[in-house]
């Protein structure tokens, strides 16, 4: 990829995504094989004001390596240094961009049940600093390719044109092209996602029933007073705007805990963790999955559903129009960043207290009170299709479609 618009990526990362203000502290988290593009972008963050940008370097092969030696009582152990340095990031909640690049393959053959012990045992005592990180830093999401990941994508062509070919559609997705400013064209669509939001949210609907001829009927039901969300969020200690995933095409809320029913067929392949779940569905009853098929990865779908007690339940319900340019490109991109933007989608396991008006100064507890999911896993799965129907039901009967074939009821 040429490096202007290596450069032009960059800036729409730093400036419209994590959007760094002047003296914050910037965390980047990324594989070792991305350095030069690491590189790039700490650089960038330094040109828009950062005080100090830290890189925590991550490794796939490696961390196989790991969960194939390595006892579970070892892997699941949290050092004292490394709980002291959560601490010290729930104090100061610096900013923090994911860049993902591992192929969807990396973890084949680790074993689904120690990976569940491993993630319990950590996030215990893990999870109770991010909770009190909600809201209060900026966070984004973006990917850059690797061989394998492209290879995955583009299995036809040769290791070098993959790679190219994954990051011309990694550009044109997040709206980067030769001729434009990626960050007016990021916030044009931001705009028109955001009014779907604010639509659903004057609605006040108190249920979703979705339909489609693949198998989905389901009905959930929605927080009362809890708003829509589209593109990006606010950072309540600082008032900075940042969009969280870049791309993102979703408009989502977080429904009520435990509210829902029926049967949800997944129509694309879920990569959790480098281990992949295809052809896959899940049947809900007073609120909780209580059976799931899967083609490929039944074990590891399992264990998902069955990583705590809230597990089960949704935390997130998603909509994205057929006309998402992910969707339109006909390609499957065997990674939830991209596929969760090219469907309708919902989320196993963790809510968002931020959809709520007083969410920022809610605790976990509150928050859960009010109808907000809270796990340790945040899983996504998509169930848009062609043909699939949403309707909104409101709390005096009155139904409203809002989706039709697929896409939008109203333009």
């Amino acid at each position: 990829m040429e490096q202007k618009m290596l450069e032009k990526y960059a800036h729409l990362l730093v400036h419209a995504g994590l959007n760094v203000q002047k003296d914050q502290e910037v965390i980047i988290s990324a594989s070792v094989e991305q350095y030069p593009f690491v590189e790039l972008l700490t650089k960038t963050c330094y040109e828009a004001g950062a005080k100090e940008v830290r890189v925590e370097w991550s490794f796939a092969k490696k961390r196989l390596l790991d969960y194939t030696y390595a006892s579970a009582e070892t892997l699941g152990q949290v050092k004292p240094w490394e709980e002291a340095k959560m601490a010290q990031q729930a104090e100061d909640c610096p900013a923090m961009l994911h860049i993902m690049s591992d192929g969807p393959d990396a973890m084949n053959g680790m074993d689904a049940e120690k990976f569940a012990t491993v993630t319990q045992a950590r996030q215990k005592v893990m999870k109770p600093y991010r909770s009190k990180m909600d809201g209060k830093y900026q966070w984004l999401i973006a990917a850059v390719p690797s061989p394998e990941w492209a290879k995955k994508v583009f299995p036809t062509l040769g290791e070098d044109e993959a790679v190219e070919a994954l990051w011309r559609e990694i550009m044109r997705t997040c709206y980067v092209t030769e001729d434009n400013d990626p960050v007016t064209a990021r916030q044009a669509h931001d705009r028109y996602t955001m009014a779907k939001a604010d639509w659903l949210t004057k609605q006040g609907f108190a249920s979703l029933r979705y339909h489609s001829a693949n198998g989905t009927d389901f009905t959930v039901e929605l927080i009362p007073g809890a708003t829509w969300c589209a593109a990006g969020e606010t950072n309540s200690t600082n008032g900075a705007f940042y969009v969280p995933n870049m791309p993102t095409e979703e408009v989502f809320t977080s429904p009520m805990a435990g509210r829902c029913e029926g049967t949800l067929v997944s129509t694309k392949p879920l990569s959790y963790n480098g281990q992949m779940v295809e052809n896959f569905s899940v049947t809900f009853r007073d609120g909780k999955a209580v059976s799931c098929q899967a083609e490929v990865g039944q074990a590891v779908l399992e264990k998902i559903i069955s990583m705590d007690e809230h597990a089960c339940m949704l935390g997130e319900v998603a909509l994205v129009a057929k006309e998402s340019p992910i969707n339109q490109s006909g390609l499957l991109f065997y990674n939830t960043l991209f596929d969760e933007n090219a469907a309708c989608h919902v989320a196993l396991g963790r809510g968002f207290k931020e959809i709520l008006p007083d969410g920022a100064q809610l605790t976990v507890e509150e928050a859960e009170q009010r109808g907000i999911n809270d796990s340790i896993v945040h899983v996504d799965f998509m169930v848009g299709s062609d043909d699939l129907s949403i309707v909104g039901v409101k709390p005096d009967g009155t139904e409203v479609p809002v989706f039709v074939n697929g896409t939008w009821a109203t333009a």
